[in-house]
């Protein structure tokens, strides 16, 4: 924490009172603390409060007088190291979720490059609102980090999740926070999400069931810990994830080009994306008319890209993925060697909360030398993480 800039933003919340903790167990921790408040957090604590313990100006207003001849919330959000919201309600959730700036703290947040870390706090019922939940999962997909709500009794009387945790706690997750946001700076990372459409006619194509979650997960991640981030995504309806560029293609095609010419200046590569393995061998130019009572397509094999790769790799740390419905081990420890990858996830597909589509997964991390980690069921943020510490010891132990 020593020396580092922490923007620190309140909102209107019964737990505004332990903000004012967070602030003093940073500053003993040598940070520099500069408070945003909304307006309803003034109505709970008074702004010279947070100003007497951070020992900076409290900022509430776009609207107040010029103390600089600086924008103030583009200051800030140039200054800030680490960014946090808390307690942070459903308000302001929904409004850096959906890209709305309509006072400082959210122009401020949307304004800043530095990682986000946000603790909900509200009534449970509040918190487990489908709309307050979706939002939180976008706001994971693009990259902030969301510290879950403790379980207890709230001051509405309920009991159940939307507690603000402990500012102790709350410190102790943001030192993580700071500790992974610069591991992998100065990398270059190439992450390839989703699945390939390779097409039948106008309206047709062969494709699978990824959604690109994993991939996009891995990107966000990769992203946060300070990685240079090039994504080579397949169709999806996912968002880029926030400081990553995307390039979007169809086939297997275009993402075998797409990752070619990116391949030599990067350190690491991470294939998530579920190329399709044929193509049909003719594409008719106009939609095929259903005249009979079958159809038959020829299908070609598809260039097997991470083989390539594998082929060419130098410098680079090559990560492999493995979807399999059996004989799981066996089918992943035999790519990883053909492959001349550095390690390769895999999981079955036909497990619960372990297929396609779901915000969670179950995988094995498999090394050349037959060494092999085993995860519980995770949420692809969480299983990113893990594969990222993976890659970052990998780079450790190849200076």
């Amino acid at each position: 924490m020593k020396g580092k800039h922490i923007v620190l933003g309140v909102t209107g919340g019964i737990a505004v009172y332990k903000a004012v903790e967070i602030v003093s167990r940073l500053k003993k921790a040598g940070a520099s603390i500069h408070v945003i408040m909304t307006e309803a957090a003034t109505r709970f604590v008074a702004p010279l409060t947070f100003q007497e313990i951070s020992g900076n100006p409290v900022v509430s207003s776009m609207w107040s007088d010029v103390k600089q001849w600086q924008v103030e919330h583009i200051a800030l959000a140039n200054l800030a190291d680490l960014f946090v919201i808390a307690p942070a309600t459903a308000d302001i959730i929904g409004k850096i979720a959906n890209g709305i700036a309509d006072d400082m703290l959210s122009t401020t947040v949307m304004a800043t490059k530095s990682p986000v870390v946000l603790a909900p706090a509200m009534n449970s019922a509040m918190f487990l609102n489908p709309v307050v939940q979706e939002n939180l999962k976008k706001l994971r997909t693009l990259g902030y980090s969301i510290m879950e709500p403790e379980i207890g009794s709230l001051a509405c009387g309920v009991e159940g999740p939307g507690r603000l945790p402990e500012p102790e706690n709350i410190v102790q997750f943001l030192e993580t926070v700071l500790q992974t946001c610069d591991v992998l700076k100065g990398k270059r990372v190439l992450v390839t999400a989703a699945g390939t459409r390779e097409p039948i006619d106008p309206v047709r194509y062969i494709g699978n069931r990824s959604s690109g979650k994993m991939g996009y997960a891995l990107a966000s991640v990769a992203a946060a810990r300070g990685a240079d981030v090039i994504l080579v995504s397949g169709p999806t309806a996912l968002p880029c994830p926030s400081g990553v560029t995307r390039h979007l293609v169809e086939t297997a095609a275009e993402m075998r080009e797409a990752v070619l010419t990116e391949y030599p200046n990067v350190d690491v590569v991470i294939k998530a994306a579920a190329v399709a393995d044929y193509r049909p061998r003719l594409v008719h130019s106009h939609k095929i008319k259903k005249t009979g009572d079958s159809l038959e397509l020829i299908l070609e094999k598809t260039p097997d890209i991470l083989l390539e790769l594998g082929q060419l790799k130098k410098q680079q740390i090559l990560v492999g993925f493995a979807a399999e419905t059996q004989e799981l081990l066996s089918n992943a420890s035999e790519k990883i060697v053909r492959k001349n990858l550095d390690m390769i996830v895999a999981n079955d597909v036909t497990l619960p909360g372990a297929g396609f589509n779901t915000d969670t997964n179950i995988v094995k991390i498999l090394f050349p030398d037959g060494s092999c980690d085993e995860l519980p069921q995770m949420s692809k943020e969480e299983v990113a993480g893990v594969i990222l510490d993976k890659i970052y010891a990998l780079l450790v132990k190849s200076i």
